[in-house]
């Protein structure tokens, strides 16, 4: 089954091998011996970033001049899937929203000084980033925000809240969504600097998941930033919101096909060992037919997938797919980890084991970077 998973595919080239080795060897090494600390931590060591970034891992997709490797978006997505087969989710996002989430923001509509003052370190892994568009009233639907902008003088003035922001607690540099005028969508997006005042981590989050990843309630309160922070142009904040929630939703399909592909991986390995009613779990028709045809799914998803990558290297307007995939993929995902972390029977249900942690891991993936429900909704009306 799982040797198969990872055949050549026609989007495939001998770098995608590379890279998904060189990432492989990390996380062997760098990663699932040592996470389980970082659950309980809540966060994942800013050394271990630091040298993902100097292994040129945190800009694939931007500028030479900037640390970049200027590949394309089926270079990103090999990451991103390459990445996904952590056993721990919360280390995977915090990464994601770093490179695929929050950074984008800034190579796609930073000015050149404001390139030239972030992005090498952005992209070596010495700045970390996060980007604040939730609100305690404001999720997928963004044009509900209610974080206000307004201009003084050579200063611009925010005030709000943030909520549900991951790498809120620890990030470096914030990328914060605010309106500026009085339009529903007349919003813009600026840059803030930890420690800047007025602006705070409100608390910090307790999820049911993503443990090992930081996320927080962020405050502004007359939080003042030079007129030279606004990223982008004025009032175009919610088109660059949607522009990118095409890449993050992508990175966020490799996450589910990646939870997908390990916990079959490890659910094949469990029921060919585990004994019962006088031979492994195997040799029950049931659990086999179920782990083949979550297996085929699986594999469909993941060539849909790669479609939809490569379909932005060749310039589409890909919203319907986009949201097609990330529907599929956000439920498929948590119906493959369940079905698995069943026919671990008791151990599937013990907390430090890894298919119990992909099974809570998981749940979220139907609700952030857009919940299943919005997704369809945003395919039924491109029809």
């Amino acid at each position: 089954m799982t040797a198969e998973a990872n055949m050549q595919m026609i989007y495939d080239n001998p770098d995608h091998e590379l890279l998904r080795d060189q990432i492989a060897k990390f996380i062997a090494r760098e990663v699932e011996p040592v996470a389980q600390a970082w659950e309980e931590q809540g966060c994942v060591p800013r050394d271990v970033l630091r040298r993902m970034g100097q292994a040129g891992l945190f800009g694939l997709m931007y500028e030479s001049a900037y640390g970049g490797a200027e590949a394309d978006a089926l270079t990103n997505l090999v990451f991103a899937e390459a990445l996904s087969q952590s056993t721990f989710a919360g280390f995977i996002i915090t990464v994601l929203v770093h490179t695929d989430m929050a950074s984008p923001h800034l190579h796609h509509a930073g000015t050149p000084a404001q390139k030239d003052k972030y992005l090498r370190r952005v992209t070596g892994g010495e700045l970390i980033t996060a980007v604040g568009i939730t609100e305690p009233g404001a999720g997928s639907d963004v044009a509900g925000i209610r974080t206000t902008a307004k201009r003084d003088g050579n200063q611009w003035v925010l005030n709000g809240t943030k909520m549900f922001i991951t790498n809120g607690v620890h990030a470096d540099l914030y990328f914060i969504v605010a309106k500026t005028g009085s339009g529903k969508r007349d919003m813009s997006m600026f840059i803030v600097e930890k420690g800047t005042p007025g602006f705070s981590v409100g608390r910090a989050l307790k999820k049911t998941g993503w443990l090992s990843s930081d996320t927080a309630e962020l405050i502004l309160d007359n939080v003042r930033i030079p007129a030279g922070n606004l990223l982008g142009e004025e009032g175009k904040g919610f088109y660059s919101v949607m522009k990118n929630f095409q890449t993050e939703r992508i990175a966020l399909a490799a996450m589910a096909v990646g939870h997908c592909q390990q916990a079959l991986k490890l659910t094949l390995d469990y029921v060919r060992q585990r004994q019962a009613f006088g031979g492994p779990l195997w040799d029950q028709q049931t659990i086999r037919q179920r782990l083949s045809m979550l297996d085929a799914r699986t594999r469909a998803a993941r060539q849909f997938m790669y479609h939809c990558a490569w379909r932005v290297t060749q310039g589409h307007d890909i919203v319907q797919d986009v949201s097609m995939l990330k529907a599929l993929t956000g439920e498929l995902v948590n119906e493959v980890v369940q079905a698995c972390q069943q026919f671990h029977g008791g151990m599937g249900y013990i907390r430090e084991t890894a298919i119990e942690r992909l099974w809570r891991d998981a749940r979220v993936l139907a609700i952030g970077g857009g919940a299943t429900e919005v997704m369809l909704e945003e395919v039924a009306k491109r029809y």
